[in-house]
Order: structure tokens, then sequence, then C-alpha cells
């Protein structure tokens, strides 16, 4: 325990104690959160996160979950503290929202957030964010990639009071139901967060009531101090510098040939580091804009992975404490409303390889080549023969970067995002969808002295009747780009196959209708290569082809001594 924790008076071994209890009761909020849901992007993709913040809207303690939605959970739960005075709370509120210009992410990401009372105050916030399988909106699954203003994309909410007590707000929950086409799954997630939430609360009053609120809160504080001063120090590791880096999304969803620039000055020095984004795209078009929830969100996730690859820090607010951004305003970084946000992730991701594409220029032992970095979202809509209607998705991932000492991962969630492949099975249960192939996609990954992870084949048979489609890629035209004399990552590709054997191919993003005897077909990017290839050695290069990782073509043609 450092000097910041010590000093505030805190026994080191009592706060070390209450910061793993902290821990596991927000990973029991997790664990609440998932298993109590109804849509598949939950209960199957774990699309879904939990937290826990002190009184001043600081993260005290957060699931293994997803960094895109622990980051966007501060600015909510600090909307909601500066709305609500905290002697306005009472025991039993619920409050929800999820309006991305309130401090919100995406409409489809509602955060449940409740205060946790002891002693007759609220000492804590219990907060969790799901991403909701559809919000309304011009297309199932309200993240079009062809929008153009944020009311397209389905229901905005305020901040709102969802229970007042113990009294459900039964006139939100009606409106709610009238605008989304799924109502029995989107209002069982909706109850499965207000469950999580009162496990969270339960808990942590609990612990209050071992402890004591005053000292227990001590104890907050102190962890937070620790964790700041740690990754300050981490941060004075690095040598001191401006490094800049620039990666580009294949387009905005609208303007299919214009590529979108993420420009980065990541600037280290005194156990700080700044980051300036001067230079990046002006906001676009399409639903590609990021809200600053979501750029703060990605940074997060950078300082982390950059000061604590060994995991030693305590993982809370205080480690983003020397965090700095400057966001353009009217940038894609920062959007002016009502500029459409619903396929922000792929914009978060591309933020992420840029600023970890900077840092690799000051610690290149610790950043990998770029990652595939996509999580391709596609979402089915449409009604089954009896009529009853269906909304489900799928998430698919490209390979990850090779790094200084190994080859990438194949077909891996990497940086920002953290959800599960969801099983073939659970989505030919939910939808009239057969799914032909999953698989490693050979060749995919770029070739060096370490190869970078593969991407995927997939394979989609449409049933029956008429399907409307969701697909939001990238990496068609971006690759991802190797590391130190390495080659980049191999392209996506996604095309919708006729039965009279013609195919249409998909620039990067569509919403298309889809019918019986079509198929959807895609590959997913491989991560960039580290090293030259004239580096890599005869023996590994023979076991990617028996692998079937790399074909004998390809050895020939890149691998010289193959």
């Amino acid at each position: 325990m450092t000097a910041a924790t010590t000093n505030t008076g805190v026994d080191p071994i009592t706060a070390e104690v209450i910061r793993n209890k902290l821990d596991g009761i927000a990973n029991e909020m997790q664990l609440t959160l998932v298993r109590s849901a109804f849509s598949a992007i939950v209960k199957e993709g774990l699309d879904a996160s939990a937290a826990m913040f002190t009184v001043k809207g600081e993260t005290l303690a957060q699931a293994l979950s997803i960094p895109i939605h622990l980051g966007a959970l501060v600015p909510m739960v600090r909307h909601l503290l500066a709305e609500i005075p905290l002697d306005a709370m009472n025991e039993g509120d619920v409050y929800a929202m999820n309006d991305p210009y309130l401090g919100g992410t995406h409409i489809p990401d509602i955060a449940v957030m409740m205060p946790v009372f002891h002693g007759g105050r609220p000492i804590a916030i219990c907060a969790t964010i799901t991403h909701h399988q559809d919000m309304g909106g011009m297309a199932p699954g309200s993240t079009p990639t062809n929008a153009t203003e944020i009311f397209q994309e389905g229901l905005r909410l305020p901040l709102i009071k969802l229970r007042d007590r113990d009294r459900m707000n039964e006139t939100f929950m009606a409106i709610l139901r009238r605008n989304v086409r799924i109502p029995d799954i989107v209002v069982g997630d909706l109850i499965a967060e207000i469950s999580s939430g009162s496990i969270g609360t339960r808990r942590l009053s609990e612990l209050a009531d071992h402890y004591g609120g005053d000292f227990i809160m001590s104890v907050f504080d102190a962890l937070l101090d620790r964790s700041e001063q740690m990754t300050r120090d981490a941060l004075r590791s690095i040598p001191d510098g401006t490094y800049t880096y620039v990666d580009s999304l294949d387009n905005d969803g609208v303007d299919l040939d214009r590529r979108i620039p993420i420009q980065v000055a990541v600037r280290i020095h005194d156990g700080m580091m700044e980051v300036d984004f001067e230079g990046t795209s002006p906001q676009v078009r399409g639903p590609f804009n990021c809200v600053p929830s979501g750029s703060f969100a990605a940074a997060s996730f950078a300082v982390r992975a950059v000061t604590d690859p060994d995991q030693l820090i305590p993982n809370n607010g205080g480690c983003v404490r020397p965090l700095k951004l400057k966001l353009p305003e009217g940038s894609i970084v920062n959007p002016r409303e009502p500029a459409p946000v619903g396929c922000r992730t792929a914009t978060i991701k591309r933020i992420t390889s840029a600023m970890l594409g900077a840092l690799r220029k000051a610690v290149p032992e610790r950043v990998p080549a770029d990652t595939g970095n996509e999580e391709v979202i596609l979402h089915f809509g449409g009604r089954r023969a009896d009529g009853s209607g269906f909304v489900t998705s799928q998430i698919l991932i490209g390979g990850n970067g090779a790094s200084v000492g190994a080859d990438g991962t194949d077909v891996i969630e990497t940086d920002a995002t953290n959800c599960m492949n969801i099983p073939a099975e659970a989505l030919e249960m939910e939808a009239p969808i057969r799914v032909h192939r999953a698989s490693l996609a050979p060749d995919s990954g770029g070739p060096g002295r370490h190869r970078g992870g593969l991407g995927a084949r997939l394979e989609y048979e449409i049933l029956e009747g008429e399907v409307t489609i969701t697909y939001r890629g990238e990496r068609h035209f971006c690759t991802a780009a190797g590391a130190a004399g390495g080659m980049a990552g191999g392209c996506s590709l996604a095309e919708i196959r006729k039965p009279d054997g013609t195919a249409d191919v998909i620039q990067s993003k569509a919403v298309a209708r889809m019918v019986a005897g079509e198929w959807l077909v895609i590959q997913t990017a491989g991560g960039g290569g580290h090293g030259s290839v004239d580096e890599r050695t005869r023996e590994h290069v023979k076991k990617d082809i028996e692998d079937g990782k790399v074909s004998q073509e390809a050895a020939a043609s890149i691998y010289r001594h193959a």
C-alpha cells in the first residue's frame, strides 16, 4: 500500500480486504445481470456491464466486462449526480437514461442507477448498462448504418426516475413497450438491470453495516488515491514526449467511398497522459460519430493497457485521474446534436487503435501491431411464418495483432470491447436462419516474424420470409497495419449471394432486405504482423501450412524459404 493510502489513516490490510470485497460485489452484479437477461445479445454475447461509484461520481469497482460500457458509465452517473441532489434521493429509487447527448453512449445502451444508503444517507451508486436488443427507430436492432440524424435511431431517454422507492414508473414502461419491436425481451433485460443493482446495493449496505459508513467511505477515497499514484508512477516509466498516429474508418455508412481519419497526438509528461484529437475528421453524415463518453472510454482503456500489463494496479477511477482529452467540437469524436451516433463502437475501436499505435512508438515492447480491430454487429429482424416478430444479433470479430514475442491470437475480442460469440444454436433458435459455416480465414493474418491473428469466415442462409439485416463492418479498405517491418492483416469481405449465383458486394456497411434462399457471406479482418517476414522460421511456416492457417501458395509467395 502506497503512502497515498497510509496517510489517510486506513489500515492497508483492511483496505485491501474491502477492495477485494468491492470487486466481488461488482462481479456478482454482473453475473446476476447476465443470468437474469432475456436477450441473446446479453445472456450469450455478454453485452452488458456493472460497476459501483462513489457519491462524487468516480468508479469505485467494476466487473470484468466491457471497457466501452465501464467508461461511458462515468459521465452518466455524473449526470445523475448533477441533476438529482443526494439529499433528494430515497432508498429504493432507480434512475435510467440512454441519451448520448446527456452523457450516454448510444441509444441501445440504457444505464440503470441506484443509490446505496447507510444510516439514512447515500454512500455510493450502483450502476449497470446493457445493450438492449431493440429500441425502435428505422431498422431492427436500432443501429442503422445509414441513419443521418439521431431521431432515426430509436427512443431517447433523458434521466428518468424508473422507480420511486418501491413504485415502478408504469407510464414509462407503457411508453417503452409501444416503441420497441420486441417489448417482452426489452422489458425483461431492463428488469435484469434492476435486479443486478439491487444485489449491489444490498451487498454494499451489508459491508457498511460491518465496518461503518464513515470508515468505508474513507477507504473508498484511499483506494482511489492509491490507484492514481500507482498510475502516475507507471506513466513516468514511459519516455516523455508526444507520439502521433492516424488510423481510418472505411466510411460513415452514407458516403461509402470516403475514408474517415482518426488522428491522435498522445503526450506523456510528469505522470500525465494528454490526448489531442486535432486533425481528426469533422463529424460525419452517418452514424459513426462518437460522443465524448466513447472517446473517454477508449482513452481509459489505453491508459490501463500501457500502465498495468501485469494487472497490479487496482482498477478504479483513480487510474484515469492523470488523463486529459482535447476533443475538437464538431468533430467525429465530439459531434454536435442531432448527429447520429448509433454505430459509435466502430469509431471507439478505431480511436483505441490510433492511441495504441501512438503509444507503440514510446513502448514498442508493450503494444502489438494493429489488431483487426472490428466488432461486426449483425442484426436480423423480421417475422416468422406464424407472424411472430424477432430481432436478434451476431457479434463477429477479427484477429489480434502480433507482438514482439508472439503471433497474434485468432478471432478474439480485443481492446475496448469484450463481448462473446453468440452460438449458432442461439441464433437458429431465435430466427429462421441457418449458420452454414464459422471457421478461421486462411491467409488473413498479417505476415511477419510473428504472424497476425486470423479473422473468421461465416455463412448465413435465410430460411423463410423476408429479413432485414444490418451489417456494420470495418477493415474492408483500411487494413490493420503491421509493426517493426511486419505486413498488414487481410481485409474484411461481405456479400449477399443470390440463388441464381450472382452476388451483391457490401462496401463495409449496409441495411438490406434478404429473402429465403439468399446467403450472407462474411470474412473478418486479420491482425497485423510483427517483424520482417524473412525472420519467420521455416518450422513456423510449415506449422501454419499444416494447420491450414496459411496456404501453400501464400507461403511460397511471401516466405521465400517456405
